[in-house]
């Protein structure tokens, strides 16, 4: 299975970066989906262009960049089943016996 590169912005530290964050971590400690991920965690207020360069319009703002397509959620990721399916993200199918 190829790897998923994601990139969650957010914009300071406040408690809904703060919470996006803790969902993001939360799905990537998953073993059956987190071994797949890329995951870096973007400031705005660090690295304000990196807002204009991808077209950051609301934070937290979570984008897979690979593979393609590009897939973009907005939100604190509380809804994990929705967030893998909005990402296009699928655990691995269970092996059989």
């Amino acid at each position: 299975m190829e790897k998923y590169t994601i990139r969650l912005y957010v914009l300071g530290d406040t408690p809904v970066a703060r919470r996006a964050i803790e969902n993001l971590r939360a799905i990537c400690a998953d073993p059956e989906v987190g071994a797949h991920y890329q995951a870096e965690v973007v400031n705005l207020l660090e690295r304000p262009q990196l807002a204009e360069d991808e077209r950051i319009v609301a934070t937290p703002m979570l984008v897979k960049h690979l593979p393609p397509p590009m897939r973009r959620i907005i939100g604190d990721l509380s809804d994990r089943e929705k967030v893998l399916i909005g990402l296009d993200i699928h655990p691995p199918p269970p092996e059989e016996d």
